[in-house]
Parts: structure tokens; C-alpha cells; sequence
């Protein structure tokens, strides 16, 4: 079988430094935040290119601190996609905002900028961009649609860690970046984990206190807060991987072209070409429209596979009450109708690379045509 993600692989090589590092956490008696975290927050920040880091106990933590931090609140909107892990909206309205989904591009799957552009208001209070899979979002056109309307930039990095394009990387275009560190992450705890990005002083205080009940010290709380503290494990097993990071994202990129070359010309849509570094492939994303199919048969060969996302944002029932229905966001729809996530992890073998792509040339040539069902997305 090949699993579609294999952390046990990544174990194997590294668990004894994991092994130790979360010892040594456990032994200085540093169990939340403390000197690892801290350590874990600055090595983490100079990867990313940012002034300062903050590490938090999820990704959906991130996002809330982030906007909290910017004022968002009760009465505002906040622009995103509905294609993106239900996190990113649910972020938004633990903070009683609205969202205010806009459709993806055709061929990047990421939020389009024209659509964007339309979507603002006088109660817009912030935009998050997401880059999906690992491939950055068109951040200088969201960029300068956000700077012509005074509008702050939250992006939901949370699969994109080490994404760049020149000199810049994922979570420092916009004013705050988000990260999931979640253990399936190209940067994964061991555990739950996330991490908040920033160059600006001001927003990383607010937030280094929101995530820790909003104290200024020890019993003393001048901000609203919550217990979205990173816990000292997690810490130091993240400073452990951070070292492996730049070479767990040229294997995946290595993985990825393996799959642009050996299944180009198969009938089905690969993932757009990117330039060097703007896609970490977190996930390896193809489309088929028969996609149902496809995974089926793909499973009975023992080739694992995922879908990200089966149902857009917009059409979950607990969204119901936002009033979006189907044909509101095409693109996103018919993404969500077609796309099957490939196995891709570093220490993927090319062994496992070919079985793969020989099982979806067989299976696409021999495919019928999709039945009608499989062109709708239930939304009971």
C-alpha cells in the first residue's frame, strides 16, 4: 500500500533528536511557552523573513488572534474563499464578522484578485487570501487592491510554510501571516501547534498577550483572552524540525515534478506551473471528471489518496445562515466536483512515484464517462 501521507517515515529518520528534545521539555519543567517556544518562535520568524513569531496551540488560533488584533469584530466583513479548510471562515466569526466569499481562479485555485476587487465594501475590515496546497496566492494584486481601499491583509499560510517568491516568503506580504503546524504540515508538532507572523510591533504584543488571557504579567489582563498558548513539547520538537524544513520542501517540489512530467499528456489537469519556490506542494492537487471513480480505483490498487475541499465553504450547512447557494462560486464548485490529492510527502520513493502515475494512466484510459451524480455536491 502507499499511504497517502506516511509521518511514520519522517520518525524514523529524526525521532531520536524528537525523542530528545521533547525530554529535555519535559524535564526542564517548561510546559507551556517557556525558553523552547521562545527559541522555537525566533528561529522560526528569521525562516520566514518576519520581525517577530508567536507561537500558538493551532492554526484556527492564529487566524482568530490575527483578526482580533487588527479590531475586527461584530458588524464588519472579511473577504476569503470558500475553497480552504472551514477553519478560515470559522475564524472569522468567532470574532461575530461575516465572511464574504469570492471565487478562486480557474487554473491557480487561489483567491482571484478581480473578484476581490468587486467584493469590498465600507464594512470590509480585512482580507484573507489563502494559499492553497502550498501555492502562494497573487499577493502583489491582492496587495495593492488592500492598500488602495486602506484594508489590512490577514494570509492563511497554513499550508504554504516557506512559499516565496523573490526575497519574500509566505505570511510576510500581508500585515499578519498565519500558520497551521498541525502534524501532516510541511512543518508539523508532534501534537497541535500554529504560528502568527508579523513585522509589526505593535500587533505582535497584542497578540503575544491575547494568547496568553491577555496579561501583561502574572494575573494581570488589560486585552481580552484566551488559552491559545503553545505548549513547551511542541516547542522544541518544531525547533528540532525547523532544521529539516529546506530540505523536506526541494524533495516535495522534486516529488511534484516527477508527477508534472510523468503525467503530462494522461487526460488529466495538472496543477499550473510555478516558479521556483512559489509552491511548497503540500498537496499535489490533479483534476479528472470523474473523480469519484478515479480515487475508488486508485484505493483498490492500494494507492491512497485525499480531496481537498469535497464541498466549498459556502455550501456547508453550518454556513447556511450566510445565504450563499450552489453556482454562487463556479470555480471553486466545479474544483471541489473534480479534485483528488495525490500521495506526495518527502520521503515519497521513486518507486512509489511510478506506481502511482501507472495506476492513474490505467484508470483515466479506461474511464467512462462521469454519471450526472457525480457533477453535484450535497448540501443537506
Amino acid at each position: 500500500m502507499i499511504p497517502f501521507l506516511d509521518l511514520k517515515a519522517q520518525y524514523a529518520k529524526i525521532g531520536d533528536e524528537l525523542e530528545a528534545a521533547a525530554v529535555g521539555a519535559m524535564r526542564s519543567g517548561e510546559f507551556i511557552l517557556g525558553s523552547r517556544v521562545a527559541a522555537f518562535e525566533k528561529n522560526f520568524a528569521a525562516y520566514c523573513g518576519a520581525d517577530n513569531a508567536i507561537g500558538v496551540n493551532s492554526g484556527t488560533s492564529a487566524l482568530h488572534l490575527a483578526l482580533l488584533a487588527l479590531g475586527v469584530g461584530e458588524g464588519d466583513e472579511v473577504i476569503t474563499v470558500p475553497m480552504t479548510f472551514v477553519a478560515t471562515a470559522a475564524a472569522i466569526r468567532y470574532t461575530n464578522a461575516r465572511p464574504v466569499f469570492v471565487d478562486i481562479e480557474p487554473d491557480t485555485w487561489n483567491m482571484c484578485p478581480v473578484e476581490l476587487a468587486k467584493a469590498i465594501t465600507p464594512r470590509t475590515k480585512a482580507i484573507i487570501p489563502v494559499h492553497l496546497h502550498g501555492r502562494l496566492a497573487n499577493m502583489p494584486a491582492i496587495m495593492d487592491i488592500a492598500k488602495q481601499h486602506g484594508i489590512p491583509v490577514v494570509e492563511d499560510a497554513a499550508q504554504a510554510h516557506g512559499a516565496e517568491v523573490g526575497s519574500r516568503r509566505a505570511g510576510t506580504f500581508g500585515d499578519i501571516g498565519c500558520f497551521s503546524l498541525y502534524p501532516g504540515k510541511n512543518l508539523g508538532a508532534c501534537g497541535e501547534g500554529g504560528a502568527v507572523v508579523t513585522n509589526n510591533a505593535e500587533l505582535a504584543e497584542k497578540m503575544r498577550q491575547m494568547r496568553d488571557w491577555g496579561q501583561t504579567s502574572r494575573y494581570y489582563h488589560d486585552l481580552p483572552g484566551y488559552n491559545y498558548r503553545m505548549d513547551g513539547i511542541q516547542g522544541a520538537v518544531l525547533d528540532v524540525k525547523l532544521k529539516y524544513i529546506a530540505d523536506w520542501t526541494a524533495k516535495r517540489q522534486h516529488v511534484a515534478r516527477r508527477y508534472d512530467a510523468l503525467l503530462a499528456g494522461s487526460g488529466i489537469v495538472l496543477p499550473k506551473p510555478a516558479s521556483a519556490g512559489e509552491h511548497v506542494y503540500h498537496v499535489y492537487a490533479v483534476r479528472f471528471a470523474n473523480r469519484d471513480d478515479l480515487q475508488a480505483r486508485l484505493t483498490e490498487k492500494g494507492i491512497m489518496t485525499n480531496i481537498h475541499y469535497p464541498r466549498p465553504v459556502h455550501l456547508q450547512k453550518v454556513h447556511s445562515d450566510l445565504g450563499y447557494v450552489m453556482g454562487d462560486f463556479p470555480n471553486s464548485e466545479s474544483y471541489a466536483r473534480e479534485a483528488l490529492s495525490l500521495p506526495i510527502y518527502p520521503e515519497l520513493t521513486e518507486e512509489q512515484i511510478t506506481v502511482v502515475v501507472d495506476g492513474v494512466r490505467e484508470i483515466v484510459s479506461t474511464a467512462a464517462a462521469p454519471a450526472r451524480k457525480s457533477h453535484s455536491i450535497a448540501v443537506d
